[in-house]
């Protein structure tokens, strides 16, 4: 009974043995992986800045006369021309000023015509002796004079026009009416604290954006100025605020000389047209400028693996699964990398199924079936 426990037991042990020894085998045979060999290829990328959107111009309209505001025409948001009527501050007071005014015109152009005549008598009388050189000097002051009194009279008339003009405030340009923080019966001047309106013009949009020093520095190198990156810069987008995109694409008009100190960046401006009136001054969006990037390196996400926060992929050396480290950039299409180092032309690596190898592999290259593509 003894013999035959201890022959089970070798039977046992021999299979145990032998199951092991096949999984080991099993583990040590080499699987078959897709390859690919890194070539260069050129990407378009897209960059986003935050952007603030505003009208092409924006006038705030101030009222230049005092008094109380005794009409609106205009609500919230309607199209104005340039010259329309907008408000009308009291006038009583103003033409009663410009017929004051008038009156004073007037009496100077009386006061005028009777030195004329003062200085015309004492000029025929000095010519026969009968008045004094004196008296005729005094009659040429006094005419001297009054001509001047007209002067100032015809000023002050100027003037009562303008201010009887000013009660009628006009838009200053073509676009859309702001908010109306002050309604009729309202007393408004020069110095209110905000203005009656704000006009924009919302035909074409301003966006500003802004870009880090580098940024600026790198935009410069590549087109050579920053003139030159304005003229070749590529057409770009706008992302609203709801995400989705605007349907006219714009154009890089200007980008500040200057880097603001307290930020470290500079503003660039962009002009987007706004035919449908869409774009509102005021509101916020997300510039989109495609950048081209030639003579790259480009990966699937799915070649590479991560190990604390560093990004590898897998190259067979000696038919084993061998690491490499990689700097990568992602791309929008969210499935692949630029590599920005690590791999040469000419390299084989994995191209699916990093996460599952494990270093010292033994692996066999096999083609990807299908190339490197955003879809």
């Amino acid at each position: 009974m003894k013999n035959l426990l201890l022959t089970c037991g070798a039977l046992a042990a021999l299979s145990l043995s032998a199951t092991s020894c096949q999984e080991q085998a099993a583990q040590q045979m080499p699987r078959e992986y897709p390859t690919l060999t890194a070539s260069l290829s050129s990407e378009t990328i897209s960059e986003s800045y935050p952007a603030s959107i505003r009208g092409r111009q924006d006038v705030s309209v101030m009222p230049q006369v005092s008094g109380t505001l005794t009409e609106l025409r205009v609500s919230e948001g309607d199209k104005v021309r340039r010259g329309q009527i907008l408000f009308v501050i009291d006038q009583v007071p103003y033409r009663a000023a410009l017929e004051t005014a008038k009156a004073n015109v007037e009496a100077a152009k009386a006061s005028v015509a009777q030195a004329q005549l003062a200085f015309d008598s004492k000029k025929a009388l000095r010519e026969k002796n009968v008045v004094s050189e004196y008296d005729l000097l005094t009659a040429q002051n006094s005419l001297l004079s009054a001509n001047a009194a007209l002067a100032q009279a015809n000023a002050q008339l100027v003037n009562a026009q303008n201010s009887l003009s000013y009660t009628e405030v006009k838009s200053p340009a073509d676009g859309i009416v702001g908010t109306l923080p002050y309604r009729v019966g309202a007393l408004v001047g020069p110095s209110i604290p905000a203005p009656l309106t704000t006009v924009s013009d919302n035909n074409q949009m301003y966006v500003y954006f802004s870009m880090n020093e580098s940024q600026v520095l790198a935009l410069t190198r590549q087109y050579g100025s920053p003139d030159a990156a304005i003229k070749n810069m590529a057409d770009i987008s706008l992302r609203l605020s709801d995400d989705s995109l605007y349907s006219h694409t714009g154009r890089v008009e200007s980008i500040s000389g200057v880097i603001d100190q307290s930020t470290g960046s500079a503003q660039l401006r962009a002009a987007f047209p706004n035919p449908e009136g869409l774009l509102l001054s005021g509101t916020s969006g997300t510039v989109v400028i495609p950048r081209v990037l030639k003579d790259v390196i480009v990966i699937p996400q799915a070649a590479t693996f991560e190990v604390q926060n560093k990004t590898f992929v897998y190259q067979i050396v000696d038919g084993k699964a061998s690491s490499r480290q990689v700097s990568v950039s992602r791309l929008q299409d969210g499935k692949r990398y630029v590599v920005n180092s690590g791999l040469s032309v000419g390299d084989v690596f994995v191209a699916e199924g990093a996460g599952l190898l494990r270093e010292g592999t033994p692996i066999v290259a096999k083609p990807a079936s299908q190339p490197i593509a955003a879809n």
